[in-house]
């Protein structure tokens, strides 16, 4: 349903200034999801009781949500004008055909309130049609076409360029340039939303444009529009104003395809298919290592995964050997999933170049790694390596994309890690997947924003040969697809797929932290510190609701941080540098009830949630960095229902506290209502740490059990293999540092000696094999589980 709301900005009361003389305010109003554009009243010059009773009209959808934001501010001739305070008022607490007159309370201490009038009326217009999941939602798009032309051009023009905008656009804004006249002109496409109130504007295109004039107002109508386009002597005499006879005409016509972004928080298919695929190889491997008389019925099948955890070079080493331990036990095949960030996405896009991975043996691709581990990395900052990067850089923004650091890191990491370039891409690995011979990997990431901390503001984003998406939103993409420019579900400019060098850099992109981030890193109890920084945000809702007002959001005041804080504030949050990809969910709306989604509230937990215009639909990029800043974990995509995880294998390679991801992971999902066993150790077991751990939640059968192993040294200082101890002189073998910060294996070490790779390799597949009961009572446990829920 589409209607129009009439918004009547009264007056404002007891303005109170803190200066000698009174304020000179002015109200600004702005609907993203109705205008791109911003209105405002006009400006009352020192007076505290303004007076305007200024009307303004905005044409909205019902289906998404649509919130107004009423600005107040204090002109300033010299510097930018002060913003007083903030509105945010979700205009569905308006009913149809309803008239309302609100007063907003800003201050309380000094009676300052604004008095507004809200009314609507219905539009006899078709439905919009619409495509959502519950979260987001694309609406109908249009394509302006502006052509000129030039014949009726009598003269070489004076100026050949012009500077043609439509605000709220995926275009925004593009430069024309005139020919002769026997030169025929390209035509410019603008794609915008079909019914919101857009503006084209034209202007040269100077360095500092003195005219701006505005030639069309597109209400996404076409008898509208078709009239606009009609008045061409109207049209050419307002270019004439600038001294410019040249004829623009216009063409509208509508892009309705399929969406280019899948809208479902359900399963992909081809990960349906893949899954479909695996579960013989998990029966076959569970039959075999549990001594199974019979074969295991399709929903007798467990799904089991391996999450893993960041840690550079110790996680990419670590992880070898526990595949290894893995493989030597026949458990690999009864893996379906396998998870990572950081450091053991090196080993993961590694491993999956080989089609057949772990069914060969792994001292292979092991031995390759130890190669490149035991070399030395100052050829990395040759003159010969710097060129290649300066080129691969350069085609790397040839190719579209912003160049970040993180580029550069990744090309050091192809350079320390292989031969020599790669051109292995992430869509490749599905032919690692296409008979359902190897687990699914899924790379983990945060989305960020860079002026908030992780604390305050992080989205899991997942990347698997088949798609990239949001857990939260439920909108994903193909993986080729990633970096390439959308625009409300629509593919608007393909990109070339990154090479995986690239993608590695930003798996383990640690260079987008900010102090923030730091702090609370170094002191994970005090998330909330520092809150003094943010802006006062305050709840004034006492107004009108709906009937059925489960879906409206309150009515929040926002005061700006000031003086001392907002630099404080500003230093804090500063990032300095930034991994920046096109958002593919650029140009969707939210939901008129997405905060009544129950996929949506399960990864709920930031500081914007009830902020819709501000959450990730609404930016050109996406802010992406490594986990590590906030838990150095990759279990997200594990934990969606759609997933129905059995059993997970923690692996763990973080530094410092080995138990604390996983307390902090269960923390984060008993918080978001997510179901995950609780996490009990004492100080003394936690000082000496056993090789593995069971914890699981017998009164929650969907909360996965998970057998969690800690990166320690504990029976394979006197063992070198399960049940064999070591002789006097192999004791020197089972000293592998991997605690104390004398450690070889630091976060910083990019170089290991080979027998310290070898002993790193030899303790994470120890630990494994020695734990294979421990392994196999839980993946029992899974397997009658399944049994009897089927009984």
């Amino acid at each position: 349903l589409c209607f129009k709301i009439f918004v009547v900005i009264c007056e404002l009361q007891y303005m109170f200034s803190n200066t000698v003389s009174q304020t000179d305010c002015y109200v600004s109003l702005s609907l993203p999801t109705a205008s791109p554009e911003t209105a405002r009243t006009k400006t009352i010059k020192n007076c505290k009781d303004p007076v305007w009773n200024e009307t303004f009209c905005f044409r909205i959808q019902s289906q998404v949500k649509n919130i107004l934001e009423i600005k107040v501010y204090d002109e300033n001739a010299v510097t930018k004008d002060d913003l007083l305070f903030t509105i945010l008022f979700d205009i569905a607490k308006i009913q149809l055909g309803e008239t309302v007159r609100l007063t907003f309370q800003l201050n309380p201490k000094t009676e300052e309130m604004l008095e507004v009038e809200f009314a609507s009326e219905s539009i006899p217009v078709p439905p919009e049609r619409l495509v959502t999941n519950g979260v987001l939602v694309s609406r109908e798009i249009s394509c302006l076409e502006v052509l000129v032309d030039n014949r009726w051009t009598k003269k070489e023009p004076s100026e050949k360029d012009f500077l043609f905008s439509v605000k709220g656009s995926y275009e925004e804004s593009q430069t024309l340039s005139l020919g002769s006249f026997w030169q025929p002109v390209k035509p410019l496409d603008f794609h915008y939303i079909k019914y919101s109130l857009s503006e084209l504007r034209v202007a040269l295109a100077e360095k500092k444009p003195h005219f701006y004039s505005v030639l069309l107002i597109l209400w996404g109508f076409f008898p509208r529009v078709r009239q606009s386009i009609y008045m061409r002597k109207q049209m050419t005499e307002t270019l004439i104003l600038s001294d410019h006879a040249h004829l623009f005409n216009s063409g509208l016509c509508l892009r309705s395809r399929n969406l280019d972004v899948r809208l479902e928080f359900d399963l992909c298919k081809e990960e349906k298919n893949f899954l479909q695929k695996r579960k013989k190889f998990v029966a076959s491997a569970l039959k075999k290592a549990l001594h199974l008389e019979q074969d295991l019925q399709e929903h007798e099948v467990p799904v089991i995964a391996v999450m893993t955890t960041g840690g550079g070079t110790r996680a990419l080493t670590s992880l070898l050997g526990n595949l290894l331990g893995l493989q030597k036990l026949g458990l690999l095949d009864a893996i379906s999933y396998i998870t990572g960030s950081s450091g053991s996405t090196w080993t993961l896009s590694h491993l999956y170049q080989n089609t057949e991975w772990s069914h060969k043996d792994l001292s292979r691709p092991i031995g390759e790694v130890r190669r490149h581990m035991t070399k030395c990395k100052l050829s990395c900052f040759s003159l010969e390596s710097l060129k290649y990067y300066a080129k691969e850089l350069k085609l790397r923004k040839q190719e579209g994309y912003q160049i970040s650091s993180v580029d550069f890191w990744g090309l050091l990491l192809e350079k320390a890690l292989s031969d020599g370039k790669n051109n292995h891409k992430l869509s490749d690995e599905r032919q690692a997947l296409s008979q359902g011979q190897n687990p699914l990997p899924i790379y983990m990431i945060l989305n960020i924003k860079e002026d908030y901390s992780l604390s305050e503001f992080k989205e899991w984003v997942e990347f698997t040969p088949y798609e990239v998406g949001f857990l939260k939103y439920g909108a994903f993409i193909r993986a080729e697809d990633f970096g390439s420019e959308f625009f409300m579900g629509r593919l608007m400019k393909k990109l070339p797929e990154s090479r995986i060098c690239f993608m590695k850099g930003l798996w383990s992109n640690v260079f987008s932290y900010n102090l923030l981030d730091a702090w609370h890193s170094s002191n994970p109890t005090e998330r909330r510190s520092l809150r003094c920084t943010q802006h006062r945000v305050v709840d004034v809702g006492d107004e009108p609701s709906s009937p059925d007002g489960s879906h409206e959001l309150d009515t929040y005041l926002v005061t700006p941080e000031c003086g001392i804080m907002g630099i404080i504030r500003r230093l804090l949050t500063e990032r300095v540098l930034v991994s920046k990809f096109y958002n593919f969910l650029k140009g969707f709306q939210m939901h008129n009830a997405y905060l009544q989604s129950k996929n949506f509230c399960l990864w709920k937990d930031t500081v914007l949630e009830n902020f819709p215009s501000q959450l990730t639909e609404t930016a050109e990029f996406m802010c992406l960095a490594d986990t590590a800043g906030y838990i150095d974990i990759s279990y997200p995509p594990l934990m969606r229902p759609e997933r129905k995880v059995d059993v997970v294998l923690h692996l763990n390679y973080s530094s410092g506290s080995q138990t604390l991801p996983l307390e902090e992971a269960s923390k984060y999902f008993q918080k978001q209502g997510i179901p995950f066993p609780k996490i009990h150790m004492s100080e003394e077991e936690k000082k000496n740490l056993k090789e593995c751990y069971i914890f699981e939640d017998t009164e929650t059968p969907e909360a996965p059990t998970v057998v969690f192993f800690p990166l320690v040294n504990d029976s394979f200082r006197k063992y070198k293999e399960p049940g064999v101890e070591r002789s006097p002189a192999e004791m020197a073998q089972g000293n592998v540092d991997v605690s104390t910060i004398f450690s070889p294996y630091c976060l910083n070490s990019f170089t290991y000696t080979g027998e310290e790779f070898d002993k790193l390799i030899e303790l994470s597949s120890y630990n494994i094999q020695n734990n294979q009961h421990l392994i196999l009572q839980a993946l029992n446990s899974a397997v009658e589980q399944k049994q009897q829920r089927k009984k």
